[in-house]
């Protein structure tokens, strides 16, 4: 059934009255229920749609808004997955994914500050900036999938913070690459004395072109896809560079080819095949209903996300310990603003990102409540 048929059953006729509260809750339910329109955002989007065109009483605006929670509560649909993919009762059954990566990186954060000196050894910088974007990305996006189910305003500003998370974690592993990994003949080139100024300001593009990819996303949901994965695969492919060149390019001398390379190997190869099921969304392509709860592309991804996050932190640890003496002989000196500096940089730009998108999901609604208000006088007095 589409939209237009799923408005003309919520409600018949922009002249009649509105329904009562229970019905109308009834109805919505019955919607998220049976799985029509293809996802909660575009009944949402049309419910909306309909009100502004409806005179509708201020006892029954409120029934909509506490019927749009109960819709915002339901299992989010996709295409090849009818039962949703963040329901609560899968919430609260499948998040070990994040969950254990969570406890793990947290492990790894702490061992450094208390077992390596952190606050007085600055070469460690850049690895507690890596740990601390790796904690970050795995909490935000729990928090975004827990959450995101209340309302479509919540969704939205949910997923704006993971994507900053995930930004946050790109620069992250720039800065331990320009640090530990960039190979020898590129220390204190050109490419490497820009090298973290331009990830800042990729990963205020990324987050920019992440929050804005879920506006056209109603529309056009394969264009909001596009720009998502344009805005996360732009920055992963600078960050990069340094590895990529050093384990498929390098020839000769200065290439830095040691025993770290193999992990390099396997981080890489996770890196693709996340990105892979992301863009896919197989298995469950070829097999609707059959993976709504256990081994979907995404909770997939996110274990290959988890796993690649390993290998890429065992690999910069042993990197940092094998080159640590060479490096700091002839690398540039490691800094609190190529490091924390950077970092803090990078959270508040994001923010500030952040809000910007986020004000007009709450501007809208307020400036409409003001017009409607200003317009009940006069129809009083009329």
């Amino acid at each position: 059934m589409c939209l237009t048929a799923l408005s003309c059953m919520l409600f018949p006729s922009a002249d009649a009255t509105p329904h009562h509260p229970s019905q109308l809750r009834k109805r919505l339910l019955g919607v998220c229920a049976s799985g029509i329109g293809g996802g909660v955002e575009k009944v949402l989007f049309e419910i909306e749609l309909q009100k502004s065109k409806m005179a509708v009483s201020s006892s029954a605006s409120g029934a909509l808004l506490d019927c749009l929670w109960s819709v915002g509560a339901c299992s989010v649909k996709h295409r090849f997955l009818p039962r949703g993919y963040e329901s609560f009762r899968h919430l609260r059954a499948l998040r070990w994914d994040w969950a254990f990566s969570e406890v793990y990186f947290l492990y790894k954060l702490l061992m450094v500050v208390l077992m390596q000196d952190a606050w007085h050894d600055a070469f460690t910088w850049p690895l507690l900036v890596f740990l601390v974007s790796a904690c970050v990305y795995p909490l935000a996006s729990s928090c975004a999938h827990t959450f995101s189910t209340m309302s479509t305003r919540a969704r939205h500003v949910c997923f704006f913070f993971d994507y900053g998370a995930l930004s946050f974690y790109s620069l992250g592993s720039a800065i331990t690459y320009s640090a530990y990994v960039i190979p020898d003949k590129w220390v204190n080139s050109t490419f490497h004395l820009y090298y973290i100024p331009i990830a800042v300001v990729n990963t205020v593009i990324c987050t920019a072109l992440a929050c804005y990819s879920r506006f056209p996303e109603c529309q056009s949901p394969k264009l909001g896809k596009m720009l998502r994965i344009l805005a996360f695969a732009y920055p992963y492919l600078f960050d990069n560079i340094p590895v990529f060149y050093r384990i498929f390019m390098c020839t000769g001398e200065g290439c830095t080819d040691n025993e770290t390379n193999p992990l390099h190997y396997r981080h890489t190869a996770l890196a693709f095949l996340t990105a892979f099921l992301f863009a896919t969304h197989l298995p469950e392509r070829l097999a609707p209903g059959c993976f709504d709860y256990i081994g979907h592309s995404h909770q997939l991804f996110h274990v290959c996300a988890i796993i690649g996050t390993h290998f890429q932190m065992q690999a910069i640890e042993l990197d940092m310990a094998v080159r640590r003496q060479w490096l700091q002989a002839h690398g540039p000196p490691i800094t609190f603003a190529n490091t924390l500096g950077a970092a803090l940089l990078c959270v508040c730009l994001s923010l500030c990102v952040i809000y910007t998108f986020s004000l007009p999901l709450y501007w809208a609604p307020a400036r409409k409540s003001k017009r409607r208000r200003t317009k009940t006088p006069a129809k009083v007095s009329n």
